[in-house]
């Protein structure tokens, strides 16, 4: 990265992945803290991946909108599950993309290993591993190299380009078709 003002967009874009996993994780991880072993929530009397996220003082838009479920181990390995691949832009710039099936594992202000969120940068699809909290602040690493941003910034949770949360009938011009989801 040449300046870092250059490199500011990415790292927000970064952070917005990154984020999202880390609020995955910290619903799944709050979960397994009031029931123990392997967790599952996907009815309604569950809580809401954005409820577990809330419990551990993240903020909701860490996570996109459109969970369909989340498990939890007692590991602290997680799941969190959406309906299919999606995408959304950050900043208006930068690409984000979170699979159907994002991973990871949690631990008190900490998301690793985690798998199916990434971020586009020039010609490259980059996957955002590990995600920090520390007072305010969220860092997220894309190899060696992190960023940090204030939870501030995650108020709302942001939308993937063509889901139909509500069923009024989205336009699915942005979906993404399984074949696309693993180029």
């Amino acid at each position: 990265m040449a300046s870092s003002t250059s490199s500011y967009p990415l790292v927000l874009l970064l952070l917005l992945a990154a984020t999202a996993a880390a609020a995955a994780a910290a619903a799944a991880a709050t979960e397994a803290s009031i029931g123990g072993g392997n967790t599952t929530a996907t009815s309604s009397s569950s809580p809401t991946a954005y409820e577990m996220l809330e419990r551990y003082d993240f903020p909701r838009g860490i996570l996109p909108a459109g969970v369909s479920g989340y498990e939890l181990r007692g590991d602290g390995s997680f799941e969190v599950y959406f309906p299919r691949p999606c995408e959304f832009l950050l900043a208006g710039t930068w690409l984000v993309r979170y699979e159907a099936r994002v991973r990871g594992s949690v631990a008190a202000g900490s998301l690793t290993a985690l798998e199916g969120i990434s971020v586009k940068v020039l010609f490259l699809w980059l996957g955002v591993g590990e995600v920090d909290r520390a007072g305010d602040t969220l860092s997220f690493y894309i190899g060696p190299v992190a960023t940090s941003f204030p939870l501030d910034d995650f108020a709302e949770s942001p939308r993937c380009r063509g889901y139909d949360y509500d069923g009024a009938g989205a336009d699915d011009a942005f979906f993404l078709p399984a074949a696309a989801a693993s180029s």
